[in-house]
């Protein structure tokens, strides 16, 4: 089993666990010498995948203010990843304003637009007037594509956009995605994309119908809802 897997520092320290004493540089000279190396396991470089048309960019119509009057008046919305095994996993989620709730969310092991219009798609078929409503994002190439500004305004929605490098300007979203993964994916040993889904899953619902808000009186996003509705 250690065939090929194991490096210079690790035959040396295998070494010292069956009583023989070598310096790693010694080790490494004679692997050099017979032309030995480890595998080593190619990292998979993820860039996002834009529609490779010129961005479109919009004002930051929210300028950090993260109060709403009313559901489905301010989204905001952005895409965390995570490396579960060998693979990355990304999330993209949008998240209300004023009731907290995450209204709609997606998965994928592509980072592309694709992932964001399939987000938008769910929270649009779960509500019926958006009319108005400010969507919030940076200013990733997914959300500069044009087939996000299309998409948006269809529905009388208007696109806003943090300045770029400036994650202040979207701190909603980049809360809820330090939340999720403090408590959700960091403390355990997921070892692959499949586990990583299914604690996704579990904590947004948690977060959404268990996890109690300050600023929501001490109610979960759904019950806050509910007591809006009633």
């Amino acid at each position: 089993m250690r065939e090929k897997k194991y490096g210079y520092r690790r035959i040396q320290a295998e070494l010292e666990r069956l009583g023989r004493k070598v310096n790693h540089k010694k080790v490494l000279r004679l692997m050099q010498e017979l032309g030995l190396r480890s595998i080593i396991r190619k990292k998979r470089k993820v860039q996002p995948k834009g529609d490779g048309l010129p961005p479109r960019v919009a004002e930051n119509l929210l300028k950090r203010d993260f109060t709403a009057e009313a559901q489905n008046k301010k989204w905001v919305t952005d895409i965390t990843q995570f490396a579960a095994g060998d693979q990355w996993l990304y999330l993209s989620a949008i998240k209300d304003l004023y009731t907290k709730e995450i209204v709609a969310y997606q998965m994928s092991l592509w980072n592309d637009t694709k992932l964001v219009l399939d987000t938008f798609k769910q929270a649009f078929a779960n509500k019926r007037d958006v009319t108005g409503l400010i969507v919030h994002s940076d200013q990733g190439c997914q959300y500069t594509s044009h087939a996000y500004h299309d998409m948006l305004p269809k529905v009388g929605a208007q696109i806003s956009m943090s300045r770029r490098g400036n994650c202040y300007d979207n701190a909603a979203m980049e809360s809820f995605f330090s939340h999720l993964k403090a408590e959700a994916l960091y403390p355990y040993d997921i070892r692959d994309v499949a586990e990583a889904q299914r604690r996704i899953v579990a904590y947004i619902k948690f977060y959404n119908e268990e996890r109690i808000q300050l600023k929501l009186n001490k109610l979960t996003p759904v019950e806050y809802r509910r007591q809006l509705a009633a």
